[in-house]
């Protein structure tokens, strides 16, 4: 997205020069706490009043001018008082942005453990499924993300494919990601089907996390002898299987996991047919592609060249546009 004085956001995509003059612009005290900001200010209001009596002091001023209230008599005790207002508020600014650099290195140290705990919670390997090819892609917009996806089986030929996009950015978002891991994994290992691992996901995210806060999802169990797919769609962009240049959605079947304790959910099944290919992503991909239709273009990708479908949805991530976690899943019948 463009820089704009009146979001005050910073483009990493800008150019050099675009991006110094954002830097510049920028107001990097927001991000203090508020009480540290309001001794910031302070600290710069004593050392402009200090500045401003030195300018003042530089020039030859009529006689009349030194009445004035807001000037300091010209005696040496009144420059000692400037240097120490000047000093004084030198010192605040240091002091407290020295104490939000060290608050921020903290924050970034959290962040790249969180980063890394996060990626033992993903699939590091996926495991092979015989006459099945699985590719995946998962790549955060901060440290750490609220993308989900995971890979396992749930019984003899079966394989349970989970892909979930909880709302925000950031450390929230990457907790209750982790969170779902959790209730997705422990609930598969006691009953597999979608329908009830959405129903029992869903009722306790309604209870245990604040309802600003839930996640789309999809739950789907492929029966590897057959090509049966079982599914869920919680709210989630629709997956696509792509056969012989047709595309056919697996479209929502019920609300997003943790909106609505009562919420209905509705199992439905689809087909992947040998040749065909399965395609799970996130919203943050199809929120990269420039232009209209984004999901006609990722169609088109998958259509172009089937022995690189991965490399050409990749392509199609604009970083301009890039605002958020991307997570793509293939699963290709061979």
């Amino acid at each position: 997205m463009p820089f704009q004085l009146k979001t005050w956001k910073l483009d990493q995509s800008a150019g050099p020069l675009r991006r110094s003059l954002q830097y510049a612009l920028y107001d990097w005290t927001r991000e203090m706490p508020r009480s540290k900001r309001i001794i910031l200010y302070v600290g710069i209001v004593l050392q402009g009043y200090a500045l401003y009596f030195m300018v003042m002091w530089a020039f030859t001023l009529p006689k009349w001018l030194s009445s004035n209230l807001l000037l300091l008599p010209r005696r040496p005790a009144s420059y000692v008082l400037v240097f120490l207002f000047f000093f004084a508020g030198h010192w605040i600014q240091k002091g407290m942005l020295t104490s939000e650099f060290i608050r921020k290195t903290q924050l970034e140290n959290d962040q790249i453990a969180a980063r890394q705990i996060q990626q033992t919670l993903q699939p590091q390997k996926l495991e092979k499924l015989p006459g099945y090819e699985l590719e995946a892609f998962y790549r955060p917009l901060r440290e750490v993300g609220g993308d989900y996806f995971d890979v396992m089986e749930v019984s003899a030929n079966r394989t349970l494919f989970a892909l979930a996009d909880v709302s925000g950015k950031g450390m929230p978002a990457a907790l209750l990601a982790a969170n779902i891991q959790a209730l997705v994994r422990s609930i598969a290992s006691v009953e597999s089907s979608p329908l009830a691992l959405a129903n029992q996901i869903n009722k306790h995210l309604s209870r245990y996390t604040p309802m600003d806060r839930f996640a789309t999802a999809v739950l789907i169990v492929l029966s590897q002898d057959s090509g049966e797919l079982r599914y869920v769609n919680a709210g989630h962009n629709a997956p696509i299987v792509f056969s012989s240049g047709s595309a056919t959605f697996l479209e929502a079947t019920g609300p997003p996991l943790g909106l609505f304790a009562d919420a209905e959910y509705e199992s439905r099944t689809a087909v992947l047919s040998r040749g065909d290919t399965l395609l799970l992503f996130t919203d943050g991909l199809t929120d990269s592609i420039q232009g209209e239709h984004p999901e006609n273009r990722v169609c088109d990708a998958l259509a172009r060249n089937t022995g690189q479908m991965m490399a050409n949805l990749k392509s199609l991530i604009d970083r301009k546009f890039n605002e958020d976690d991307v997570t793509i899943l293939l699963v290709k019948r061979m």
